[in-house]
């Protein structure tokens, strides 16, 4: 069997017995969503449509954190020892980051899917060719998310230390990506945040596709925060997309070196992978 298949495979296998794990995404994720688009929907009086633009930024943001957050499961293995054994196996480096990429990328596209169609019973209207295309974006981005998840873990090296440094990093990415407030309202202080933040092209091509803003001009796309101007250059949502999956394969090398890392600290004793 495939390598990559194999990982797949048995993360999906884990994830799927741990019925706890399972329930409390899915109800946080219902829970955001309805809190997010009935509370903040005063906030968005400037929009033509306030909530199917709240419940995309709140279905796209459900996947990142569950792509982040599922990218702690290489530190089970790490403490079990399951991990020493997969290194030691004749297995590319590539393979076994990819596995691990893959298997939290098609759970957190599953969650975000399910997600969705809640939305769609909240007020989102979207065709199906529009939920094949936003279920292909929510693969897409969380797979980027699970590699910059999977490199975490593999730095961190420990839980606490991986909740610690994710947390840090997740909430100030998630509210300076216009997924909950426009990024027209924020601060002018922050755009230099927001426009490295892979997030805010991630949420600007899922409202895209979502809310049909294909017939937009730039400059309109610009004000609705689906696209963004930089000293007269505009970073259109498909330039986004191919911004997002730049960054994926950044973080995707990363892994692999850290991957590397990691087996060196395991030959050279178990200590040193605790670090």
């Amino acid at each position: 069997m495939n390598p990559i298949i194999a990982i797949v495979q048995r993360n999906l296998l884990n994830y799927v017995r741990s019925k706890g794990r399972v329930f409390g995404a899915l109800f946080m994720s219902m829970f955001m969503l309805v809190m997010f688009s009935f509370l903040m929907r005063s906030s968005m009086s400037g929009l033509d449509a306030p909530m199917p633009y709240l419940i995309s930024g709140v279905i796209i943001m459900s996947v990142f954190q569950v792509s982040v957050n599922n990218s702690s499961d290489i530190l089970t293995d790490i403490s079990s020892g399951y991990m020493k054994e997969v290194l030691v196996a004749p297995i590319a480096r590539t393979q076994i980051s990819m596995g691990h990429i893959l298997s939290g990328a098609v759970i957190a596209a599953l969650q975000g899917v399910v997600t969705m169609i809640c939305g769609i019973v909240l007020g989102l209207r979207v065709g199906i060719l529009q939920i094949l295309l936003l279920t292909a974006v929510m693969l897409v981005s969380a797979m980027t998310f699970s590699a910059v998840g999977l490199f975490l873990a593999t730095v961190s090296r420990n839980s606490p230390a991986f909740q610690t440094i994710s947390s840090m990093i997740m909430m100030p990415l998630t509210f300076v990506s216009g997924a909950y407030i426009p990024t027209t309202m924020i601060p002018g202080f922050l755009p230099p945040i927001v426009y490295l933040n892979p997030l805010t092209y991630t949420t600007s091509i899922f409202r895209y596709i979502a809310l049909g803003a294909h017939t937009l001009t730039k400059q309109e796309l610009v004000g609705q925060g689906m696209a963004f101007s930089i000293g007269g250059f505009v970073i259109t949502p498909l330039m986004g997309l191919a911004i997002t999956l730049l960054i994926g394969a950044f973080f995707f090398v990363l892994c692999v070196r850290s991957t590397i890392k990691v087996a060196v600290g395991m030959r050279g004793g178990g200590a040193a992978a605790r670090r």
